[in-house]
């Protein structure tokens, strides 16, 4: 990726220099393209009416900041690269400015909340960097500033492609898929009616935990990049999850149980159904209903199990507390998805197995592209691409025959799973390890290799 290339290190004589000069002229293309991808995003949504990220990074710098967590965790990671006294300088900066501007908002009217602080530093960092530093030391800070960027301006384009989604897909699928779920038992019907047990207290911490995902993601990152930039980290997952996901949203229009079947559905819903009620319609005949422009179609997949997985896997390497936030947050994510209403049951599936796919194609870069690589992605994007025509095409078949297709779904996920444990974790001289390439001589080397991701 093209932010990974501004962390070379070491190498003969004049290599940094050669290093900065092919970094430099990638940037230069990189930011192009970001910078075309933003305005044409903010063309499209200023003819439309909405929103677009440049509106919406005006109002981070100068008005009400659209998140208050998003800006801070960009600045966290452009922290990685500077040293404890200029870290110490950024985030005090940071909260004087959040909390002096976020008074004059407040006594002005306007509401209480923070991140102006944290992407006018973000900002002044990037600045610092150019015009005071150099050599290594430059790229591995650009390196930060470029993630914590890219994670900003990444929220800003989603949020106007869920608007998109809304006006490409004004009838949604949601019979398909609620016939498909059968196979699985309804298990958003069975998680809500588990939630409005927990109470507004719980059901307020699990709200927080399924917002708040990017908190976590910090976590795990911040400890993946303490000694610096390894070959490979979550967020480069995390970013290619949230690129190459939203497209599966205008191809296969979803909203969910809680506003097709529930209250939330503003007189479009099937029903008020959920999650007390699992509708016992003739679905025999399934068809696309017709639907608001208020609720985005942003079911299929789940993007928030896929990066939920992500943070999981990557905090596999990571002491026992890491380990610990990614188990907790990984079944706390699922338990938000399904108990909300948001998802059912076969949008995690689909989502797991993207979170795969798509992390077989960056983990251990070292090892290059071989079979054992090529067959999982292939592999992936297949069971991938079944599941969503069988959740189009088969629903109905689905649903006559749970005891069939639902040992099926379970087994594709478990299929994906345990092909990607042997490619990357599964213990060297097993038979695992074996069908998945994974050299011993080439692990005993790596695991002691400085930068390179923990085995």
């Amino acid at each position: 990726m093209l932010i990974d290339s501004w962390s070379q290190r070491g190498g003969a004589p004049g290599q940094s220099d050669r290093s900065w000069s092919s970094s430099h002229r990638l940037l230069l293309i990189g930011t192009a393209a970001l910078t075309v991808l933003v305005l044409g995003v903010q063309a499209f949504a200023s003819y439309k009416g909405y929103l677009g990220p440049v509106e919406s990074l005006f109002g981070d710098y100068f008005l009400v900041p659209r998140s208050a967590t998003m800006p801070w965790v960009g600045l966290a990671l452009a922290l990685v690269g500077l040293n404890n006294k200029e870290r110490i300088y950024a985030v005090s900066a940071a909260v004087v400015i959040d909390v002096v501007v976020g008074a004059i908002r407040w006594f002005s009217g306007g509401p209480l909340t923070m991140g102006t602080g944290g992407t006018w530093v973000l900002t002044a960092i990037a600045v610092y960097a150019v015009w005071k530093l150099s050599g290594e030391r430059r790229l591995s800070v650009l390196h930060g500033v470029a993630l914590g960027a890219l994670l900003i301006i990444a929220a800003k384009v989603a949020e106007t492609w869920l608007e998109i989604t809304i006006l490409v897909g004004t009838d949604v699928w949601d019979e398909y898929v609620f016939l498909a779920d059968q196979a699985l038992g309804n298990p958003s019907w069975v998680m809500g009616q588990i939630v409005d047990a927990m109470g507004p207290v719980g059901a307020a911490a699990l709200d927080w935990i399924y917002v708040e995902l990017p908190v976590a993601v910090i976590v795990v990152a911040l400890y993946q990049v303490r000694k610096g930039w390894p070959s490979h980290h979550l967020l480069r997952t995390f970013l290619l999850i949230g690129l190459i996901g939203p497209i599966f949203y205008v191809l296969f229009p979803v909203v969910g149980p809680v506003f097709a079947f529930g209250p939330r559905g503003f007189g479009f819903q099937i029903g008020d159904y959920w999650p007390n009620i699992v509708p016992n319609f003739d679905f025999a005949s399934p068809s696309s209903l017709p639907f608001d422009d208020a609720a985005p179609r942003n079911c299929m997949p789940s993007l928030h199990t896929a990066w939920a997985v992500a943070l999981f896997i990557h905090s596999r390497s990571g002491p026992w507390w890491i380990r610990s936030l990614g188990s907790f947050w990984l079944v706390a994510t699922l338990t938000a998805t399904l108990g909300f209403g948001f998802h059912y049951g076969v949008d995690l599936i689909a989502g797991a197995v993207l979170c795969l796919t798509l992390d077989a194609a960056l983990r251990d870069p070292e090892r290059g592209w071989g079979w054992f690589r090529v067959r999982l992605l292939i592999g992936g994007s297949a069971l991938l691409a079944g599941l969503l025509l069988s959740y189009r095409f088969a629903a109905v078949q689905m649903a006559e025959y749970p005891a069939i297709f639902g040992p099926l779904l379970m087994a594709v996920l478990v299929l994906m799973s345990v092909a990607y444990f042997a490619t990357f974790f599964a213990r060297p001289g097993t038979a695992l390890a074996v069908w998945g390439e994974r050299d011993g001589e080439w692990d005993a080397a790596t695991a002691e290799s400085p930068g390179l991701p923990a085995r």
